[in-house]
């Protein structure tokens, strides 16, 4: 039986795309498909064991590294292989921090997918050279030198969200939550980070790289 694995992602295409390239390792077998943390808690009662996830971390509703919070209580055996589209230096230190397993650019080679892959379920971390410059730099730094660092991970999400120019109405339907909450994490951004406004939030989000 070979390794039972699941994709979660919230883009049918590209969780397709993983999909086959996951589905062509001789190791593994693909159990299921969940676009976001509702479908895959209903995959994990009826599944039985798994053994790996291969999850995206822009999810609506509860994002990829808080599910991997929560799944590392609850299933520490478990291995989880974050794929993202934001760069190794925005989120892979924070997924390791959760218990992710390893953590790869959606960008890369797919032969670079099966290569984590097989790191990850050998017991190893799956660590790209930008992911141990980032962890190095992490590493090394005192722990307020960068104010976007003392953010929570749903917080890290929302600042970036408001600094790419989406209305709180509109981070509040992406993000699966209430508009009064999306304003809740936007006031503790402000204070957290020492601003008084969304366009410092943005200028501040844009000057460090956050967003393009």
């Amino acid at each position: 039986m070979g390794v039972r694995t699941i994709v979660v992602d919230d883009h049918a295409i590209v969780r397709r795309g993983i999909v086959q390239i996951v589905s062509e390792h001789p190791d593994v077998e693909i159990i299921g498909e969940a676009a976001d943390y509702g479908e895959l808690r209903a995959l994990l009662r009826t599944a039985g064991d798994v053994d790996l996830l291969v999850m995206d971390v822009g999810l609506p509703g509860k994002n990829g590294i808080d599910i991997v919070k929560i799944l590392r209580d609850e299933m520490p055996r478990l291995k989880v292989l974050i794929v993202s589209m934001y760069p190794e230096d925005q989120y892979a230190v924070r997924a390791f921090r959760a218990g992710a397993a390893g953590y790869l650019n959606k960008a890369s080679a797919p032969e670079k997918l099966v290569e984590a892959i097989n790191q990850v379920i050998a017991g190893r971390k799956y660590v790209t050279p930008e992911i141990a410059q980032a962890l190095i730099e992490n590493l090394h730094a005192p722990q307020d030198s960068e104010p976007h660092e003392k953010l929570s991970d749903r917080e890290f999400q929302t600042l970036k969200l408001i600094a790419s120019g989406k209305r709180l109405s509109d981070i509040a339907e992406e993000l699966a939550l209430s508009p009064k909450t999306v304003s809740v994490y936007r006031a503790r951004i402000l204070e957290k980070m020492a601003m008084s406004n969304n366009a410092e939030l943005t200028h501040y989000a844009i000057k460090n790289g956050l967003v393009e």
